[in-house]
């Protein structure tokens, strides 16, 4: 398989500033803590055409019922 030098091979964190590298638990916790600031009409999803039906699913799952949010919408309706 071939990679890209400038491919992540790790998570990063922003810390005073910085991204440092950081664990999954870390990086995931971090971005768990930052969704959780918005939510309702502060949160808004758009979805692909391009994607799924099983994937457009989830994601609207996940809007409304994590997110607590109605604000999603998809370029399929276009």
């Amino acid at each position: 398989m071939r990679r890209s030098k400038g491919r992540l091979t790790t998570p990063l964190v922003r810390k005073d500033g910085q991204l440092i590298e950081a664990s999954w638990d870390e990086a995931l916790s971090t971005a768990a803590e930052g969704l959780s600031r918005f939510s309702g009409d502060s949160f808004g999803m758009f979805s692909c055409s391009k994607a799924t039906n099983e994937v457009n699913y989830v994601a609207q799952k996940w809007a409304r019922t994590v997110m607590a949010s109605n604000n999603i919408d998809s370029c399929n309706r276009t």
